[in-house]
C-alpha cells in the first residue's frame, strides 16, 4: 500500500474507510478515496474490484457499512441519492437512464418540470429553453425535441451529461464512457472533458483503456478484491505497474498467440447477403480452428452480420450456411446448428439477469444436456464446472446473474455456449467493459475453442485486438465487406484504410 500523492488544494469530497458487504461478498474493504475540484481522477481495478460498489456508495445508491464522508473537509452523511445530489455528485452509469420515447428536454428535467402560471400545467417553453442553455454549454446542436429512441448512444450519453449538470452537479462520475463510441464521438466527448475540467468540475473516471488513462487522468487509484491498492500520478508510472497492481499478478498486455494449426473444414460460408438492416452483397467465410476478425466503423454493419447469421435478423437475398446446411431459420435453428452468439449488449440480449448464475449457464443447453428431464442436483454440477473452469467471481451458482460485475457477466454468456457444445462462436465487441486481466483469459478462451476444432468470427474495435488475436480479417465498410486481409496484412492503418470513408 501507499499513501496518496500530495495536493494543495483541500478535497472537494472525500470517503474515509469505506465498508460494504452482500451476503456471501465483501466488496468494499475499508476504502478511502479523493476527489479534487477540477481534476479527473482515474479508478482502476479488474471486474468485481469494487469500483462500481464505491461509486453507489458515492451516489447513495447504496448505504455504506462503515467509514465516512467528507465535503469540503466537513463530515456529511450520504443515505440516499437526495443526499448525494446536495452536494453536486452526479453518476453516468453505463446503462442510461433516459426515457426513450421523451423528448431531450423532457429527460434532463424528468421529475423537475417546470411550472406554468397555471397550476397543473408544464411550462415546456421554458424547459426547452434552458436545455438548449446546457446543450450550448456543452457544444451541442441538438434539437431539444427529439426523442431519445432517435439518438444514437454517443448523444444519449451527452444527454446524461446535460441532465447531471443541470442539476448543478460538480462531481460527475464517468462509467466505462467510451465503451460504446467511436474515435471520432471519443474526441468529442474528450474534448466535453476538457471544458468541464476547465469549470471547476471534479470527475471520477471508471476505465480499462489504459491509453484514457494517461491522456487524461490527473491521479490514478486501483482496486483490487474491495481494497485500495495504491494512488499514483499518471507522470510517476506506466501501464505495465498499474495492471500488474490491478490483477495482483504480471499480465501479458500484448496477447499474443503461438502458432495454429492449419485451418480445417469451411464451418460458415456467407455468399451474397442482403438484409433490410443494411448488408449488401456481403461473402465471407470462417473455418475450423481459426479466428477471423470483422472490424469496421461503428455503424459498419459487423453486428449485423453476426445477427444475420444467428437468424436475429432476416435475409431478404443470399445464403448462409453453417457445417453446409442452410441457415435459414432463426436462432433456434442457429442453436441446433451448433452457431452461438455473444452479443454486444450482454445485459439486454445475452443473458436473464433475474435469475441465476447456474440458470443461465445452463439455459442455451437444456435440451442438448438433459433431453426431457431436468435435474437439479447435475445441473448445479454443470454449473460449477463452468464455473470453475471460466473463474467466475460468485458466491454461489445461485447467485443472481445481475449482481456480479459486467466481466463475470460476459464469462456467464460464453459459458452457457460451452454448455450448448455450439462450434461457431459469433464474439461481437467480447471485451467491451473488461479489465485486462480477464480480456487476458477470454483470449486464452478464444484460442482453447479454435484448438479443440471450433470457429470463432470476432467483431472488435479494438483494431490491437483484432491484430494479435486473429488469423484474417474481413473490413466493413457501409454495409458492404471492404476487403479482407491475411494476418501478415494486417496492420491499424490497413484495416482503418479500408474502413474509412475516402480512404
Amino acid at each position: 500500500m501507499n499513501s496518496d500523492p500530495v495536493t494543495s488544494a483541500p478535497p472537494l469530497f472525500e470517503l474515509r474507510g469505506i465498508c460494504k458487504s452482500f451476503p456471501g461478498v465483501r466488496a468494499l474493504d475499508d476504502v478511502s478515496f479523493e476527489i479534487h475540484s477540477g481534476e479527473v481522477h482515474m479508478l482502476l481495478g479488474e471486474n468485481g474490484a469494487g469500483k462500481s460498489t464505491l461509486m453507489k456508495v458515492l451516489c447513495g445508491a447504496y448505504a455504506a457499512d462503515a467509514g465516512e464522508f467528507l465535503h469540503r473537509g466537513e463530515r456529511v452523511q450520504i443515505r440516499g441519492p437526495a443526499d448525494a445530489r446536495r452536494y453536486g455528485i452526479a453518476v453516468i452509469f453505463q446503462e442510461f437512464t433516459l426515457v426513450p420515447y421523451l423528448d431531450i428536454a423532457q429527460n434532463i428535467f424528468l421529475g423537475r418540470e417546470f411550472k406554468s402560471g397555471v397550476a397543473g400545467l408544464v411550462d415546456a417553453r421554458g424547459m426547452h429553453r434552458e436545455a438548449r442553455r446546457i446543450l450550448d454549454q456543452l457544444g451541442l446542436s441538438l434539437d431539444t425535441h427529439t426523442m431519445v429512441a432517435d439518438l444514437g448512444v454517443a448523444h444519449q450519453q451527452m444527454v446524461e451529461i446535460a441532465k447531471a449538470l443541470s442539476q448543478q452537479a460538480r462531481i460527475l462520475v464517468l462509467d466505462e464512457p467510451t465503451a460504446a463510441l467511436s474515435d471520432r464521438e471519443t474526441e468529442r466527448l474528450f474534448a466535453m472533458i476538457a471544458g468541464l475540467k476547465a469549470d471547476g468540475v471534479a470527475m471520477v473516471y471508471i476505465s480499462h483503456r489504459m491509453a484514457e488513462v494517461f491522456q487524461l487522468g490527473d491521479r490514478v487509484t486501483v482496486l483490487r478484491d474491495g481494497r485500495k491498492i495504491a494512488t499514483r500520478m499518471p507522470g510517476e508510472t506506466a501501464p505495465a505497474e498499474l495492471v500488474s497492481l490491478m490483477v495482483g499478478r504480471k499480465v501479458d498486455m500484448s496477447y499474443a498467440r503461438a502458432e495454429r494449426p492449419a485451418p480445417g473444414e469451411r464451418v460458415l460460408d456467407v455468399r451474397n447477403v442482403h438484409t433490410g438492416t443494411g448488408l449488401v452483397d456481403v461473402s465471407l467465410n470462417v473455418h475450423a480452428g481459426e479466428i477471423v476478425g470483422l472490424a469496421g466503423l461503428v455503424g459498419s454493419g459487423r453486428t449485423e452480420v453476426a445477427r444475420a447469421v444467428f437468424g436475429a435478423d432476416r435475409v431478404d437475398s443470399g445464403t448462409i450456411e453453417v457445417f453446409g446446411q442452410p441457415q435459414r431459420g432463426g436462432p433456434s435453428r442457429a442453436r441446433a446448428l451448433g452457431v452461438a452468439l455473444i452479443p454486444e449488449n450482454r445485459k439486454t440480449q445475452g443473458l436473464a439477469l433475474i435469475r441465476s448464475v447456474a440458470d443461465n449457464l445452463l439455459l442455451a443447453g437444456l435440451r442438448r444436456r438433459f433431453g426431457g428431464w431436468f435435474s437439479p442436483r447435475r445441473g448445479l454440477g454443470l454449473a460449477r464446472a463452468l464455473i470453475e473452469r471460466l473463474r467466475i467471481a460468485t458466491p454461489s451458482p445461485l447467485q443472481r446473474a445481475g449482481l456480479l460485475s459486467g466481466g463475470n457477466q460476459q464469462k456467464i454468456v460464453i459459458g452457457k455456449w460451452l454448455n450448448a457444445d455450439a462450434k461457431l462462436f459469433l464474439f461481437d465487441e467480447p471485451t467491451r467493459g473488461i479489465d485486462v486481466g480477464a480480456k487476458a483469459e477470454i483470449f486464452a478462451l478464444l484460442d482453447q475453442l479454435v484448438r479443440g476444432g471450433a470457429a470463432v468470427l470476432m467483431i472488435s474495435s479494438e483494431l490491437p485486438e483484432i491484430i494479435a488475436v486473429c488469423d484474417r480479417t474481413y473490413v466493413m465498410r457501409e454495409g458492404r465487406v471492404a476487403g479482407e486481409l491475411a494476418r501478415a496484412q494486417m496492420t491499424e492503418q490497413s484495416i482503418l484504410t479500408l474502413g474509412m470513408h475516402d480512404a
